[in-house]
């Protein structure tokens, strides 16, 4: 679970860091706050994985969608980050897409 959760924060991150430098967005504030989503966000995956195990697949797929309104919602919610809600959603999708696509591919 812990290399899990630090190739999410490193593919995320710099995901957040591309999009941020590319869009003249605070890196900093936007970095920090994609860590600290990720731990609560990857926490509650976790635990719900552990929950219903059997059905990983389509409990793995049907979480992330509200994972992603989630990390949006924090993204937007932080006012140093400078992200109208639009834009934090559509970096939150892209950091999503990044680890899920990663990590469909790692043996973890």
């Amino acid at each position: 679970m812990i290399a899990a959760l630090l190739i999410t924060i490193l593919v995320e991150g710099l995901i957040a860091a591309a999009y941020s430098i590319r869009r003249e967005k605070p890196v900093q504030p936007i970095l920090l706050t994609s860590i600290c989503v990720n731990l609560i966000t990857q926490s509650l995956l976790w635990i719900v994985l552990d929950l219903f195990f059997r059905h990983y697949l389509i409990v793995l797929l049907a979480a992330e969608i509200p994972i992603w309104m989630l990390e949006s919602l924090l993204l937007h919610s932080i006012p140093a980050n400078r992200l109208r809600f639009s834009d934090a959603l559509l970096l939150s999708l892209g950091m999503n897409l990044g680890s899920f696509t990663l990590g469909w591919f790692l043996p973890i």
